[in-house]
């Protein structure tokens, strides 16, 4: 979700229902208040689809990293400081 496009996109959203909510109420003070309450509802729709996606990212990573563990179980003697040996029994030479 690109935050700007998401703006411009409830502006506009935003404008065609004042202009919908007028030409059914013929009242300006009703369709302030009317699409008040419809920003609101956007701003909020909004946020719950960011929190979502940051919920579905943190666990694809925790997935990832739970993924990443169980297959590179090591032994006792397979780790390198700070290094696991599984990046080191790489198939492409060493080059300096």
């Amino acid at each position: 979700m690109y935050a700007p496009r998401v703006f411009i996109s409830m502006v506009g959203a935003l404008a065609v229902f004042a202009i919908a909510t007028y030409f059914l109420t013929q009242s300006l003070s009703t369709t302030l208040i009317e699409t008040v309450i419809c920003a609101v509802l956007l701003q909020i729709g909004y946020f719950i689809g960011i929190l979502f996606l940051v919920w579905k990212e943190r666990s694809a990573r925790a997935a990832l990293l739970n993924q990443d563990a169980a297959a590179t179980s090591l032994r006792d003697g397979d780790k390198v400081t700070g290094l696991s040996a599984s990046n080191l029994n790489r198939s492409e030479p060493f080059n300096p």
